[in-house]
């Protein structure tokens, strides 16, 4: 028994807000492709390195809060 797309929206529309968002999340993950273990490993190395630089005292962290209020008032 084949299903239209059309079905499949109807049914996924009548998903919680949660099951729609891991759905779409499904979806998407299936047009990447499998991951690459490179990426993987530069994405490690970066967090490790900007998490050093929260440790040293080299970075100035800004609240959620202030960055997106300074963002509203860049792009008026």
């Amino acid at each position: 028994m084949s299903t239209t797309l059309s079905e499949l929206k109807e049914k996924a529309s009548q998903l919680s807000e949660t099951e729609r968002a891991e759905l779409a999340l499904s979806l998407i993950e299936s047009l990447d492709g499998p991951p690459d273990p490179n990426v993987e490993e530069a994405w490690r190395l970066e967090v490790e390195r900007r998490v050093g630089q929260i440790e040293r005292g080299e970075v100035e962290l800004i609240p959620g809060d202030e960055v997106f209020a300074r963002l509203r008032r860049r792009l008026g």
